[in-house]
C-alpha cells in the first residue's frame, strides 16, 4: 500500500462520486432529485463527522451491511448465506428485534454512516424493519432482495421513503437466472422492474459474476435490457466461493482488470446508470475493506463479522454500541496484522485466509 493512500479520503470521496451518479440517475424523476439533492446535505455532514473521528484517531466505515434476516423464501444454487447456515427456511431464534435494528441504525446516523445495504435471508421477510428505516432519511438503504415480494404495499412505501432502494439480484437472462433461483423467478422480476418504472422509483440490480459469466453480464443486450426497463443502479458483484471445489469460479488480477477496463465504457455508454464493482479492485483501495477499514457486517444474530463472506464474529451488537464493534479484538487484528492487505489468488483474501481469521478469535479469547 502506498505510504500516502489516504484511506478516509478514498473512501468519502466513493460516496460523493456515488451521489453524484444518483443525481444524474434521478434527473427524469423529480420526486427523486429532491430528495438525492437533499441526502447529498447529509452526506456532507456525515463526512464531516467521519473526518473528525479521524482526526481524533477513530475510523468511521461510510458503509455496514446487515442481514436483517436469515430466512428466505427461495433456495438458490450454490447460494453462499446457505452454505454457511446463515440462511434458513425458518425465521431463527434470538435475531435482533426490531428495536435493536433500529437502535443500530440511530447509532450509525450519529457516527457518519450514510449507507447501510439491507441483506438476508431475504429481507422483505421483516416488514418492520423496512418502514422503520424509511423514517430516517440521512442513511439511504440499498435493500438487496430476490425480488419475489414486492407487493403494492412496498411499492407504496418506496414512494413515501426514497431512501429504501430495492436492488434486485439476477444472474442474466431468463435461462441463467431461472437456472439458479427456480422456475418463474426472472418473470417476478422483470413485473417487479416494470411496476417500478411505472412509479418512478429509482432501483437497481445485482449481479454475481464469475470468471463464466463476467463477458456475458457486461454486454450491451444485457444491459440495454435493464436500461429499458428503468434500472438505474447494477452491483457487479464478484463471486465468492462457499468452498474450495468452486473457487475456479472466482476472479484472479486479470478479471477484476477486465471488468475496470470494461467499467470506464459502461459508464460513458450508460451516463444515467450507476455501476459499483464489490469488493472492486483492492490495489486500489489499500487492501481489503472489510472489518471496518471501509464496511463491516451484522449477522441477524447481531453478530459483528468482517464481512459477509467471512462469518466470524467475537463481538455481538446487543452488548456493545456500534463504535465499539468497529473496533472489536477480532476487527482490530486484522486490521493491525495487515491480513487485509496480503496477496491471495482471487475471490477474497479473508475467504483463503479463513484459518488464519479463526486463529486470531482463538488468541483474542485467550488474552481476555
Amino acid at each position: 500500500m502506498a505510504e500516502n493512500f489516504n484511506l478516509e479520503s478514498y473512501l468519502s470521496n466513493g460516496v460523493e462520486n456515488i451521489v453524484k451518479g444518483a443525481i444524474k440517475a434521478s434527473l427524469s424523476n423529480p420526486k427523486e432529485s429532491i430528495f438525492i439533492a437533499k441526502y447529498a446535505m447529509s452526506s456532507k455532514n456525515s463526512r464531516k463527522l467521519r473526518v473528525e473521528a479521524e482526526n481524533r484517531g477513530e475510523h468511521i466505515p461510510p458503509f455496514l451491511i446487515a442481514s436483517i434476516t436469515s430466512q428466505c423464501n427461495l433456495h438458490c444454487k450454490g447460494c453462499y448465506a446457505r452454505g454457511n447456515k446463515a440462511c434458513v427456511d425458518r425465521e431463527a431464534q434470538n435475531q435482533l428485534t426490531d428495536q435493536e435494528w433500529l437502535r443500530i441504525f440511530e447509532e450509525a446516523k450519529e457516527i457518519g454512516i450514510g449507507f447501510i445495504l439491507l441483506a438476508g435471508g431475504e429481507p422483505f421477510m421483516r416488514p418492520d424493519i423496512i418502514r422503520e428505516a424509511g423514517k430516517i432519511p440521512e442513511i439511504i438503504f440499498p435493500i438487496f432482495t430476490n425480488g419475489t415480494m414486492i407487493d403494492d404495499g412496498y411499492i407504496k412505501l418506496f414512494i413515501k421513503h426514497r431512501n429504501l432502494i430495492p436492488i434486485l439480484s439476477i444472474e442474466g437472462n431468463e435461462e441463467y437466472t431461472d437456472a439458479r433461483r427456480g422456475n418463474g423467478v426472472y418473470q417476478k422480476l422483470i413485473d417487479a422492474m416494470d411496476i417500478m418504472k411505472k412509479n418512478k422509483i429509482l432501483y437497481g440490480t445485482s449481479v454475481t459474476v464469475t470468471k463464466q459469466n463476467l463477458d456475458e453480464v457486461t454486454t450491451v443486450e444485457f444491459l440495454d435490457e435493464l436500461y429499458s426497463r428503468g434500472c438505474k443502479v447494477v452491483f457487479l458483484i464478484e463471486y465468492v466461493p462457499i468452498s474450495m471445489d468452486t473457487q475456479y469460479m472466482a476472479f484472479e488480477n486479470e478479471e477484476r482488470e477486465i471488468l475496470k477496463e470494461k467499467l470506464v465504457g459502461l459508464r460513458d455508454t450508460y451516463e444515467d446508470m450507476i455501476f459499483i464493482s464489490f469488493p472492486g479492485d483492492e490495489k486500489t483501495s489499500g487492501g481489503c475493506l472489510a472489518a471496518g477499514r471501509g464496511f463491516f457486517h451484522i449477522n441477524s444474530h447481531g453478530g459483528a463479522e468482517p464481512c459477509p463472506f467471512s462469518p466470524y464474529s467475537d463481538t455481538n451488537l446487543k452488548n456493545v454500541s456500534l463504535k465499539e464493534a468497529i473496533n472489536s479484538p477480532l476487527f482490530k487484528n486484522l486490521r493491525d496484522n495487515n491480513l487485509l492487505m496480503e496477496e491471495h489468488a482471487g475471490g477474497c483474501v479473508l475467504f483463503e485466509r479463513q484459518e488464519q481469521v479463526k486463529q486470531l478469535i482463538v488468541e483474542t479469547r485467550s488474552e481476555v
